[in-house]
C-alpha cells in the first residue's frame, strides 16, 4: 500500500494573481504558506480486477474511461496507468469547499501515488504543473496555480507566475523568532460553511478576460499589497503585516458582491473588537475559514467561541507533498 499525504494552504498575500486571465498579462505574485493539515490519498493492488474508488461516493469500474470522478480520470490517462487492479482512497483533516485548497491538494498527493505506484520520481515542480495541467487546461476550471504549488513545494514561500507559464518560487526570509510569532499568532475559524469557489473565481476570471478596468485594477493593486506584505513579513513587522490584511480584505470584497455576507462581515467586526489587529477570508471567498492575527489570542478565541465558531489549530508543514508509506 502507498500513503500519500499532501498539504493545505493559506494565503497571506496577493492571492487572486494567481489565475492565468491576469498572470499571462501582468504577471502575478503571492505569498502563501503550507499548513498541517491534509488530504491523505492511499493506494492498494486489490485482489479484484476492478478500479474501487473511494472518497466522498463509491465507485467500482472496470476502466479510467469510466470514472465519473474527473480529477482521478484524467490523472490515470495522464500517468498512462493502466492497471486494472487499482484502489483508490481518499481522507482529509477539513472539510472540501473551505477555501484552503483541498482540491489541488488531493490532486497533488493523488499524482504523487500514482508515480509512486509506477516507480517514477516526480519533481515538485513537475509535480504542480501536472496539477496544473490537469486542473486548468484539461478541466478547464476558472483556478489559479497557487494551490498545486504551495500543496507540492510546502513551506512559506513567495510565488511569481511569469507570462510564460512558469513560476518562480521563493522562500520568505524570516527569523526563526517571527516565524515562531507569526505561527503563534494567526488564528483559523471555521464559519462553519462551505461553498464552491468555482462561481467567484469564474466572475474573477470571466472579467479578466474581457479586460475589465475595474477588476484589472483590483487585481494590480492585490500583487502589489502582495509584495509589500513580502517585505513587512521578511522586516519582522507583523503588526504592520496585519494592517495589510485589513486593506486585502477590503479590496478582495470588491471583486465580488458574493465575497462576503452580513454574517462574515459581523463576525470580522466581532474579530476586530476583540483583539485582532487584521484578517480575511482564507480562499475564494463566500465561507470557509475566517483568518486573524492578534496580539491576545485568549480575548480572541474567548469572542468566536462565544459565536459558535470552531478554531482550527495549525503549523506550517515544510515537507510538501510527501510520500509517507510505500
Amino acid at each position: 500500500m502507498i500513503i500519500v499525504r499532501s498539504p493545505l494552504r493559506i494565503s497571506l498575500g496577493g492571492g487572486g494573481t494567481d489565475l492565468p486571465s491576469y498572470y499571462l498579462n501582468y504577471e502575478g505574485f503571492l505569498i502563501a504558506a503550507a499548513i498541517n493539515k491534509y488530504v491523505y490519498v492511499s493506494i492498494n493492488k486489490p485482489f479484484d480486477k476492478v478500479i474501487f474508488l473511494r472518497y466522498s461516493k463509491v465507485e467500482r469500474v472496470q476502466s479510467a474511461d469510466e470514472i465519473s470522478h474527473p480529477i482521478i480520470r484524467e490523472a490515470l490517462k495522464l500517468l498512462d496507468v493502466r492497471d486494472p487492479f487499482l484502489e483508490i482512497t481518499s481522507t482529509a483533516d477539513v472539510p472540501a469547499g473551505t477555501g484552503l485548497g483541498s482540491s489541488s491538494s488531493f490532486t497533488c498527493a493523488l499524482l504523487e501515488g500514482l508515480h509512486s505506484y509506477s516507480k517514477d520520481v516526480v519533481t515538485k515542480e513537475n509535480l504542480a504543473e501536472e496539477a496544473c495541467h490537469i486542473e486548468i487546461e484539461v478541466l478547464k476550471e476558472p483556478v489559479g496555480k497557487q494551490d498545486q504549488y504551495v500543496s507540492a513545494f510546502g513551506g512559506l514561500n513567495a510565488f511569481k507566475f511569469k507570462k510564460d507559464g512558469k513560476v518562480d518560487v521563493t522562500p520568505i526570509k524570516m527569523s526563526e523568532d517571527v516565524l515562531n510569532s507569526l505561527e503563534s499568532n494567526l488564528l483559523l475559524f471555521f464559519t462553519g460553511y462551505t461553498r464552491s469557489a468555482i462561481h467567484l473565481l469564474k466572475e474573477q476570471d470571466t472579467k479578466s478576460r474581457e479586460n475589465d478596468q475595474s477588476m484589472v485594477d483590483n487585481l494590480h493593486f492585490i500583487k502589489e499589497l502582495g509584495l509589500k506584505s513580502k517585505r513587512v513579513l521578511e522586516s519582522g513587522n507583523l503588526e504592520e503585516f496585519a494592517e495589510l490584511m485589513n486593506v486585502h480584505w477590503e479590496y478582495k470584497k470588491r471583486r465580488s458582491n458574493a465575497m462576503s455576507n452580513d454574517r462574515i462581515n459581523l463576525l470580522y467586526d466581532l474579530a476586530m473588537k476583540n483583539g485582532a489587529l487584521g484578517g480575511k477570508i482564507v480562499g475564494a471567498g463566500g465561507g470557509g475559514f475566517l483568518m486573524f492575527y492578534t496580539n491576545d489570542n485568549l480575548k480572541l478565541r474567548r469572542a468566536m467561541a462565544k459565536e459558535g465558531l470552531r478554531e482550527t489549530p495549525f503549523r506550517f508543514d515544510f515537507d510538501g507533498t510527501k510520500v509517507l508509506v510505500q
